[in-house]
C-alpha cells in the first residue's frame, strides 16, 4: 500500500501518522515544504521517501512530486494530510491522478463551505442556525434585520475560527464592512447562545465508526480566536452526553468513507424560540483530525492509540489492535496565554498533578489562537468535572487573584 502524506512536519506531532502508517506495512512517501534534515528523526525513519519542495502551494512541483513516486513505487492508493488546509490539495491530486480513495474536488465541494454542511445536517434531522449567504451589502442588512443582533459572520470556505466576526450592533456591522476581505463569500448565521461540543473519530469505506469520542469547550473557540480567552476543553463521554447518537446520523448523512471526522455541535444553553436549553444543533463539518492535540486527548481518555485505529483502517478497513476503546478519563487541555502573569509555576503544577499531568508543551505560534501559547493535558476520574474544574482554575489563577471559572 502506497501512502502519500502532503506536509508531514506540520504539525510536528502529526509524525505519528506516518509512523503507524509504516507499522501496518504501508510504504509512506512524504512531500512537504520543509528540507528533509529539518524532520524530526521519528518522521524521517517513518518515510520511505521524501520529496522536498519550496511550496506546497505551488501545484506543479507538487503534481511533479507524485509522479516521481509513481513512477518509482507504482500506484498509490491514498493522499492524506489530516489537515484543512490542505484538503483542496488532496482532492485535486486524486483528480488528476485517478486515486479513488477520499474526496474528489466535486465531492469536497459539496461539503466544505460552511453553507452547504448545513444542508447535510438538516438531512440527518439535526437542526441549525438560520444564516444567509452574503452577495450584497443589502443581503446583510436583511438578515440582521429578521434575526437581530448579534450575528456571527464567516467565511463560507474557511479554516477554523479565522476572519469571524461577532457584530453586536449595527455599528459593528458597519466595521466588518469597512474591514473585510475583498473577494471572500462570507456566510452571516444568527448568534446561538451554546456550548461547543464534537464528535471526533474514524470511519471506515463501509461507512462503520471504527472509534468515536468527543469534546466538549468550555470556553467558545470562537471567543479563544477572537479576544485570546484562554482555552479550556475536555473529553466526555458521547455515550452519555447524547452526542453518539447525533454524531452517527450526521457521520451517515455526510457519506463519510475511509476517513477520520472532526463534527462540531453547538448545546444550547437556554431556551430559544425554535429550541430548548439542552438541544442540539449542527455547527460545523471536518473531514479531517480534530486539530491541535485532540487526537493526543482521545488516546489518554480511552487509552487506546488513534494513530494506530486511523492506519488499520486505511490498511484493513478494521480495528486489528486487540483493545478496550470504552471512555476511561476525562482529558482537559488548559491553554495559557502570552503577556498573562500566573500565580503557579510549571514546576508547582507538576508538583500538584503529578501524572495527571500528561503533557506540558508550546505549540506553534500559528496555532496559539484557539490553543493557547503554552498547553496543559490532565487526566481526571471519569465519574464528573469537578476534579477537571479544579485543575483549570488552579492552572489558570493569576497573580493579581483572578482567573478562570466554569
Amino acid at each position: 500500500m502506497n501512502v502519500i502524506f502532503l506536509s508531514p512536519n506540520f504539525p510536528e506531532h502529526f509524525f505519528h501518522f506516518c509512523e503507524e502508517l509504516k507499522k501496518v506495512g504501508a510504504r509512506v512517501l512524504g512531500i512537504g515544504d520543509a528540507p528533509y534534515d529539518s524532520l524530526n528523526e521519528n518522521l524521517r525513519n517513518s518515510l520511505e521517501e521524501y520529496y522536498y519542495v519550496p511550496s506546497l502551494e505551488d501545484y506543479d512541483a507538487v503534481y511533479r512530486a507524485v509522479g516521481h513516486f509513481i513512477g518509482r513505487w507504482g500506484r498509490i492508493d491514498y493522499v492524506e494530510s489530516q489537515n484543512e488546509y490542505w484538503l483542496e490539495l488532496e482532492a485535486k491530486l486524486r483528480d488528476d491522478f485517478n486515486i479513488r480513495t477520499g474526496f474528489s474536488v466535486a465531492e469536497l465541494e459539496s461539503v466544505k463551505r460552511k453553507s452547504q454542511m448545513k444542508r447535510f445536517y438538516r438531512a440527518a434531522g439535526i437542526p441549525t442556525a438560520r444564516y444567509r449567504v452574503l452577495d450584497s451589502d443589502e443581503s446583510l442588512d436583511a438578515f440582521a434585520r429578521q434575526v437581530g443582533f448579534p450575528i456571527v459572520v464567516k467565511p463560507d470556505s474557511g479554516v477554523g475560527a479565522s476572519d469571524t466576526w461577532k457584530l453586536n450592533d449595527p455599528a459593528a456591522l458597519e466595521t466588518f464592512r469597512r474591514e473585510k476581505k475583498r473577494g471572500v463569500s462570507y456566510i452571516a448565521e444568527e448568534f446561538v447562545d451554546g456550548r461547543v461540543e464534537t464528535f471526533d473519530g474514524v470511519v471506515n469505506a463501509r461507512g462503520e465508526i471504527l472509534f468515536a469520542t468527543g469534546q466538549v469547550m468550555l470556553v467558545n473557540p470562537l471567543e479563544m480566536a477572537s479576544r485570546g480567552a484562554e482555552a479550556v476543553s475536555y473529553t466526555a463521554n458521547v455515550r452519555e452526553t447524547g452526542i453518539y447518537d447525533v454524531g452517527s446520523r450526521a457521520v451517515k448523512a455526510f457519506g463519510l468513507r475511509s476517513k477520520f471526522f472532526h463534527l462540531e455541535f453547538f448545546r444550547l444553553l437556554k431556551d430559544r424560540e425554535n429550541g430548548k436549553a439542552g438541544d442540539i444543533w449542527g455547527l460545523e463539518a471536518n473531514m479531517r483530525a480534530p486539530g491541535g492535540y485532540i487526537p493526543d486527548k482521545m488516546n489518554y481518555s480511552h487509552d487506546v492509540d488513534v494513530y494506530r485505529i486511523w492506519a488499520e483502517m486505511l490498511a484493513y478497513q478494521e480495528r486489528r489492535t486487540d483493545v478496550d476503546v470504552s471512555f476511561k478519563f476525562h482529558t482537559t487541555h488548559v491553554g495559557r496565554r502570552d503577556g498573562v502573569q500566573y500565580a503557579h509555576s510549571v514546576d508547582e503544577i507538576r508538583a500538584r498533578y503529578g501524572d495527571k499531568l500528561k503533557l506540558v508543551k508550546a505549540p506553534p505560534k500559528a496555532l496559539n489562537g484557539t490553543m493557547g501559547s503554552q498547553i496543559f493535558l490532565l487526566r481526571s476520574r471519569p465519574d464528573g468535572t469537578d476534579e477537571l474544574k479544579e485543575q483549570c482554575k488552579f492552572i489558570l489563577a493569576r497573580a493579581d487573584g483572578s482567573g478562570w471559572s466554569p
